[in-house]
């Protein structure tokens, strides 16, 4: 199944509804690097709200697409990460780096505003 994607001004928002495979995941990355540049989006929020599991893939995959995305010239945020789900990641080591997280979509939405507002030298 299809991560959706919603273009939002110069955002696009994925909403992840289920937990996803391995397969699924790359498909995300593929989709989200693609649609950015079509839309030529400034800002990627990847919501995760409904996971309550992250294995060290997922992990690895969404830092990723962060890192593939900023080429592309867009600034990320992962949302919604449960309280559980930081706390297993944080027990088994697993880290999403550099990557911004912010508590939920509209933190997640203001934290990209910032970002890319600092970023077009609108704001120093």
């Amino acid at each position: 199944m299809r991560v959706p994607i919603l273009k939002q001004g110069d955002y696009l928002i994925a909403s992840i509804q289920s937990a996803l495979s391995d397969q699924e995941l790359m498909q995300l990355r593929d989709d989200l690097a693609e649609q950015a540049g079509r839309f030529r989006s400034r800002g990627i929020i990847i919501d995760v709200t409904v996971l309550d599991v992250m294995d060290s893939f997922a992990c690895r995959t969404l830092r990723s697409i962060a890192h593939i995305l900023r080429l592309r010239g867009a600034q990320t945020a992962i949302v919604g990460i449960q309280p559980e789900v930081a706390f297993a990641m944080v027990q088994l080591g697993l880290a999403l780096g550099e990557v911004q997280t912010a508590l939920d979509l509209e933190e997640g939405l203001a934290l990209l505003s910032r970002r890319t507002e600092r970023g077009s030298g609108s704001e120093k």
